[in-house]
């Protein structure tokens, strides 16, 4: 007789929510580690971490499917890590290495990986918008099964390529699924001092897109939805507008003061909103096995660290290459 998975009332087994925490768990010891490096002064440059929006970049990455692209933020680790990106080849990236995913010339804020239809990480807000709706438009004119995903924070909503971007999807009714990551703070400004409306969702209303949303600190929540949005897409139904409600538990960059938010609004969300902690709630799993699955994803990031500073510097004739104008 076959060997049934032990399920939980509309949830994931037991065995793909241990891979989901893993990793979320992986994310997030990455992005604390390279918060060290920052620190400590290997790394130059700004540095953005998505500490808090771990499901959302899980949830969505892990719902893709072969053939399928995706276009980041100036926050961009998780989504890299979510989808396959080997923690080597990032590490090596931040360390401005040729062994990188982006071979030394994309940095944190500018990763990308064609292999993994990843598409770019982008400095400028909402920047992955129209490059997603592009693609889109390629898949349908070639009448391919894949869909193209831009993830963009609350913030990109006010931004004109959004608009612009949710216009045409919809026009043309592209597979496309727009990936809210509505953390609350655009950079340093609230909310409520930016957007004229709290329901995000009603942004798609304007264009007559299809929305729909969810928990983003529920990885399976995000797993189920996105899973839903992406069919919607690929079936030829148009677009989506994903709203994820997620946040960050940390500042808009590395040494961010966070003036603009009170100490008792962070701990409050980090004793209440962190998503490893909802994940953990629900596993089945002893501390012994909790911890082994941190010892695992620790080893792997040190390992990363090395491998990063024994990586290749380039050459400074390296700078002329891949110029284009």
């Amino acid at each position: 007789m076959a060997k049934v998975e032990p399920r939980r009332r509309g949830g994931v087994s037991q065995e793909r929510l241990r891979g989901l925490y893993r990793e979320m768990l992986l994310i997030r010891r990455f992005e604390e580690k390279v918060e060290e490096r920052f620190r400590a002064g290997d790394l130059s440059g700004f540095l953005h971490v998505a500490i808090g929006q771990e499901a959302v970049a899980v949830g969505v990455c892990q719902a893709l499917a072969d053939g399928d692209v995706f276009a980041s933020t100036h926050r961009a680790h998780g989504h890299a890590l979510a989808r396959g990106m080997h923690p080597n080849a990032l590490m090596a990236e931040l360390y401005g290495k040729l062994e990188g995913c982006s071979h030394g010339y994309g940095g944190s804020m500018h990763l990308y990986d064609v292999e993994i239809g990843f598409l770019g990480a982008n400095a400028v807000v909402g920047g992955g918008l129209p490059a997603m709706t592009g693609a889109a438009l390629a898949f349908k004119l070639r009448k391919e099964p894949r869909v193209a995903v831009a993830f963009f924070g609350d913030g990109a909503t006010n931004i004109g390529t959004f608009h612009e971007s949710l216009n045409l999807g919809q026009l043309w009714q592209l597979p496309a699924v727009y990936v809210c990551e509505n953390n609350h703070y655009a950079e340093s400004t609230p909310a409520e001092q930016q957007l004229p409306i709290k329901d995000l969702a009603k942004r798609a209303v304007a264009f007559g897109m299809h929305s729909m949303k969810v928990d983003g600190q529920d990885v399976e929540e995000v797993l189920r939805t996105a899973g839903r949005a992406l069919e919607y897409a690929r079936s030829g139904k148009g677009p989506v507008f994903l709203l994820c409600e997620t946040y960050r538990l940390v500042g808009h960059y590395v040494g961010d003061p966070q003036v603009y938010r009170s100490k008792e609004e962070l701990h409050e969300l980090r004793e209440t909103q962190d998503p490893l902690d909802h994940t953990r709630a629900k596993l089945d799993l002893s501390d012994d096995e909790l911890a082994s699955i941190d010892h695992e994803v620790e080893e792997l990031v040190e390992a990363s660290v090395e491998f990063a500073k024994a990586g290749t510097d380039p050459r400074p004739e390296d700078a002329l290459n891949n110029i284009y104008a």
